[in-house]
């Protein structure tokens, strides 16, 4: 019956936290403060300590699997949002600068590029002693 309450007390503060940071516009934080704040509750809904005994045919039970659905489906709706806001990929590697790949502004050319592609608009092929210029450069560089 205590366990009840206290879970009953925190969702409800932490569903108020939310309502005060949706009311400050941050409504993708206000979106997950609501979802950890539904999982206490639903946990008591579903009656996780008394399962196998009377609750696998309550539908208290199973509404508390709804709310607990629903906050997984807040989850999982706010990470998608955001990853689409930020342009991230999952899985992608990060360059030098730390960044993601999925939104990041293309790098630069090389000095030997500008060369390379000018050559090839014009029909010539590049000299054999340019291709290798800047790799043995930079072997030269690191002593090998």
């Amino acid at each position: 019956m205590i366990a009840e309450t206290v879970c009953s007390a925190v969702s409800a503060a932490g569903l108020g936290i939310a309502v005060v940071t949706a009311y400050r516009r941050r409504f993708l934080s206000a979106a997950r403060i609501a979802a950890y704040a539904l999982v206490p509750v639903g946990l008591v809904m579903t009656g996780v300590v008394g399962w196998l005994a009377d609750t696998a045919f309550s539908p208290t039970a199973w509404a508390g699997f709804g709310v607990l659905a629903a906050a997984w489906l807040l989850f999982a709706g706010t990470r998608a949002v955001e990853r689409r806001r930020t342009g991230a990929v999952r899985g992608a590697p990060a360059d030098a600068a730390g960044t993601r790949t999925g939104g990041a502004a293309p790098t630069a050319p090389t000095s030997s590029a500008p060369a390379l592609d000018q050559g090839r608009r014009q029909g010539k092929r590049p000299a054999s002693g340019d291709d290798f210029s800047d790799i043995e450069a930079i072997l030269k560089k690191h002593g090998i």
